[in-house]
């Protein structure tokens, strides 16, 4: 198996390499951010010494700016620590929600930032068959796998290379991942590229490959509030997602197979509206899920490039993020399970609403449901995923 993990290594780097060489070339009508055009290449990324693991591995952190949009990643897990932009009067503040400690993340269960793999999201009974093989994954959501089991990408140290290009910089991380690990079959071989773009847009490119079939499902999970972290709810945050329909869950959070118009009922987002304007509407979904934490069908469906889909928007500092991702869904969390029992670098403890998430998917239990898009990867084939966060504020 060390032979085709190298091989597979060298694939994902291959790719993970052309991902980086793309720049921003297929950004979808990004926004220009007040506070800094951006030089040549951006800045140098600059590494530090973040903290280090029980078993003595060491964890740094990347600063990264470029084009007014100043960001922070670690290796462990490739967290986005922190997420920098200014305001409509130039100020900046940190817009995700996460923690000052590498112990915190550890310890976690949020995913504050996190890169999730192999599966973003929920597999029923942590069980799914492919090709006449039955897989028995880790399950870590009551009977569910969630976000790629207990040890998912999240609590995986990355390899980071960082690059500054002719108008942009950013960093390439690489993982292998064994086969059987968290129960996947294959070795599959990932590269994630961040990329801050001459525009400010913050821009993630997705790619991987195996020597096995498997299934993949890769996102993000950076809690945003664009007031800033700790600042309070998002409940005031004006939402628009372009998406006419929505995937209901039973008791445990697992798509009924159903896929339901949002016309008529709280999920309708479509002509943009603030988050908590029917959160406490007494739907049986909502009520499931105590909030908003369910999986958007966007119009657009599967694009080979990114189209743009959402936008988010707090009056108060008069920041917008707007998104543009290949995928054909997004897992729209409300920050429902926020419990007061941990604090961010603010040194405010983070409640319920207090961030919300934007994770670009594939829709959750896509093994288990064969009308849904398929997340199945072959050998010979590469995954690729794209999505672009534009931000702008007046």
């Amino acid at each position: 198996m060390e032979t085709s993990r190298r091989t597979v290594l060298a694939a994902a780097a291959a790719t993970g390499l052309t991902a980086a060489a793309g720049g921003a070339a297929h950004a979808s009508a990004p926004s220009r951010v007040p506070g800094g055009a951006g030089t040549a290449g951006g800045r140098t990324p600059v590494r530090e010494l973040f903290g280090t693991l029980p078993d003595g591995t060491k964890v740094y952190r990347w600063s990264l700016e470029n084009g007014g949009t100043r960001m922070k990643v670690l290796s462990y897990g490739g967290i986005v620590q922190s997420l920098e932009i200014p305001d409509r009067r130039g100020r900046y503040t940190n817009v995700s929600l996460g923690f000052d400690d590498l112990d915190d993340y550890v310890g976690a269960t949020t995913f504050f930032g996190a890169l999730i793999g192999r599966y973003g999201n929920r597999i029923a009974g942590g069980r799914f068959t492919l090709d006449g093989t039955a897989h028995q994954l880790s399950v870590n959501d009551g009977a569910n796998s969630l976000h790629g089991g207990a040890k998912g990408f999240d609590k995986r140290v990355w390899d980071v290379e960082p690059f500054t290009g002719p108008a942009e910089v950013g960093l390439v991380l690489r993982y292998v991942s064994g086969d059987g690990e968290m129960g996947y079959p294959g070795t599959l071989g990932v590269t994630v590229t961040y990329t801050l773009t001459a525009r400010g847009d913050w821009r993630i490119d997705y790619a991987a490959t195996t020597d096995r079939a498997t299934v993949v499902n890769l996102t993000n999970h950076t809690y945003f509030n664009l007031a800033g972290e700790g600042s309070g709810d998002i409940l005031g945050h004006e939402l628009r997602l372009a998406a006419s329909r929505y995937t209901p869950t039973d008791a445990t959070s697992i798509p009924t197979g159903e896929l339901a118009k949002v016309a008529g009922t709280p999920f309708d987002f479509r002509h943009g509206k603030p988050v908590g304007r029917d959160i406490r509407t007494a739907h049986p979904q909502l009520v499931l899920a105590k909030g908003y934490d369910h999986n958007w069908v966007l119009d657009k469906g599967v694009t080979e490039r990114p189209e743009g889909f959402a936008s988010l928007r707090d009056p108060g500092s008069g920041r917008t993020m707007r998104i543009a991702t290949s995928e054909p869904g997004v897992q729209f969390y409300s920050g429902n399970f926020l419990d007061g029992t941990l604090a961010g670098p603010s040194g405010r403890t983070y409640r319920q609403g207090d961030g919300l998430c934007l994770e670009t998917q594939h829709f959750p239990d896509s093994p288990n449901q064969p009308s849904f898009p398929s997340t199945v990867l072959r050998p010979g084939r590469t995954y690729r995923s794209t999505t672009v966060h534009s931000f702008s504020a007046r």
